[in-house]
C-alpha cells in the first residue's frame, strides 16, 4: 500500500503531496515516515539551482545510507542528505547559524526540486549525491510557483514542512 505525505511552504499556504518511495528508498522512506511532522525554516537552494529543502537535527535512529541516489533530480523528486556540521559551516553558503552547523554532529537536509536542470556539484565538496525517497504526485506546479517566490521573494520567516497525509 503506498504511502503519501504533504509538503507545505506554511507562510505561503502552498501544498503538494508526494508518494513515498517504499521500494526504491526503503530505508530512507521509513526514516522520514517514522519522524513525521518535522518542520524547519527553508532555504532555496544555491548550487542545484530548483531546490528548495529544510535542515533538520538528526531524527532517525541510524543514518539510511546511500539508496536511490541521484546527482541529477528532476522535477518532482523528494530527497534526503546528511551532512555534517563542518559540511555547512562555510560563510560563504550564508546561513546565520553558521557556528551552530559547525558544532552540529550531523544535520539532515530534506529538499524538493521543482524544476528542470538540476545537477548537484558543490564547489568544496565535489557531487552530493542524494537519496531519491518520494515524488511529488499533485501539487507541483503550484509548489513550483511558490519555490520560485522563495527564490526571488525571500525565504525569511518561511518554514518548510512535511508530515503524514
Amino acid at each position: 500500500m503506498d504511502r503519501f505525505i504533504t509538503i507545505t511552504l506554511d507562510t505561503r499556504g502552498v501544498s503538494c503531496t508526494a508518494r513515498l518511495l517504499d521500494e526504491a528508498a526503503p530505508r530512507t522512506a521509513a526514516a522520514v515516515w517514522d519522524a513525521l511532522p518535522l518542520s524547519a525554516p527553508v532555504f532555496h537552494g544555491k548550487y542545484a539551482r530548483n531546490e528548495i529543502y529544510g535542515l533538520y537535527p538528526p531524527f532517525a535512529d541510524r543514518d539510511p545510507g546511500k539508496e536511490n541516489t541521484t546527482i541529477t533530480p528532476i522535477p518532482g523528486d523528494v530527497c534526503w542528505f546528511t551532512f555534517s556540521g563542518d559540511d555547512l559551516g562555510n560563510p560563504a553558503y550564508g546561513y546565520e547559524t553558521e557556528q551552530e552547523h559547525r558544532a552540529a554532529t550531523g544535520i539532515i537536509d530534506l529538499a524538493i526540486f521543482y524544476g528542470r536542470n538540476n545537477l548537484l556539484i558543490n564547489g568544496d565538496q565535489g557531487w552530493v549525491p542524494g537519496n531519491v525517497f518520494g515524488e511529488i504526485t499533485e501539487g507541483l506546479a503550484e509548489m513550483a510557483a511558490a519555490c520560485q517566490d522563495v527564490w526571488m521573494g525571500g525565504a525569511r520567516g518561511e518554514t518548510l514542512t512535511f508530515a503524514r497525509v
